[in-house]
Parts: structure tokens; C-alpha cells; sequence
């Protein structure tokens, strides 16, 4: 099954053509079968980053929004207050299992890391690093088997059909 993703990359320097984790991103959800429906960057801006995140919660061709930048601990880094903001429910097991791979690769630098993943309107949002090690990192080791339907014991794709559940 290809799953619809959207891309957002939060930073106040780069540019689509600058932009090495999205650029790594792009080329891991192509080599994995699944669809880019859409690629924004926009600056460390909270207003900005949910009114982007809400117009594509709103739209039936996406599955999956991931964004890159803005999980650190500097006064920018506001990407996991606006996920609060919309979140209609928080994934923590996302952010400690990334932290967890992170460890092997960066060691206790791991803990600066505020990547996390919630639920809104019925679409998985994933807030990664900015880092091309962070994005390498949380699509190598989960997010790749959790976006694949045929993962077993089980993954984010199956639930699709039941995410607006009430």
C-alpha cells in the first residue's frame, strides 16, 4: 500500500534546493514506494507551522505528515508546541524509541531531542530532527517498518480506516 505524505521542513536558512534532510526524506519515501503529495518549508514560526499542518490535516489525499527542524531545546524550536497545539492525541513511544535509536548513533546527545508524533484530524504527524542523522535515523529504523502494511505484529498503516473513530 503507498501511503500519501506530506513534507514540512522548519527553518529560518534553508531552502528547498539547501535542504539535505528533506532532500534525504524525499529520496527514502520515493525508494519506499510511497507518494510525496506535498513539500513546504517555512520559517520558526508557531502560527505558521500549525496553519500549514491544519490545512493538510484537512485534506483526504494525505496519510501521513512529517516534519524536519525545530525539536531542539533553542528558543526557535517551537515544532513540538504547535504539534501540542493540534494534537488530538500524542504518540510518546515515537519520541522515546527515536531517542533510544539515537543513542547508538550521537550517544547521550540523544536527550536534546524533542522529536515526537501525534494524531490530528486523523493523520500521523512526525516531528523529526533537522539533522540528516535525525530524519536517517527515525525513517531507517521506525518509520519505514511502522509506514509498511505488511510489517507484522503491526503498524501505523493498518489503523488508517480507524484514526476518526469516536
Amino acid at each position: 500500500m503507498h501511503v500519501n505524505i506530506a513534507l514540512l521542513t522548519v527553518t529560518d536558512t534553508r531552502t528547498l534546493e539547501t535542504d539535505k534532510s528533506g532532500n534525504i526524506l524525499v529520496e527514502k519515501i520515493k525508494k519506499a514506494n510511497h507518494n510525496l503529495v506535498e513539500r513546504k518549508i517555512c520559517k520558526d514560526n508557531k502560527e505558521d507551522i500549525k496553519n500549514i499542518l491544519k490545512e493538510w490535516t484537512s485534506k483526504k489525499n494525505l496519510d501521513v505528515i512529517i516534519t524536519t527542524g525545530g525539536t531542539g531545546l533553542t528558543g526557535r524550536d517551537i515544532t513540538p508546541e504547535a504539534l501540542d497545539e493540534i494534537a488530538d492525541k500524542h504518540i510518546p513511544g515515537f519520541g522515546e524509541i527515536f531517542r533510544y535509536f539515537s543513542l547508538e548513533t550521537v550517544g547521550t546527545s540523544s536527550i536534546q531531542s524533542r522529536a515526537c508524533a501525534v494524531l490530528s484530524n486523523g493523520k500521523y504527524i512526525f516531528a523529526l530532527p533537522g539533522s540528516s542523522g535525525g530524519v536517517t535515523d527515525a525513517w531507517d529504523k521506525i518509520l519505514i517498518y511502522q509506514l509498511d502494511v505488511n510489517h507484522k505484529p503491526c503498524n501505523f498503516v493498518e489503523l488508517f480506516p480507524r484514526l476518526k473513530e469516536k
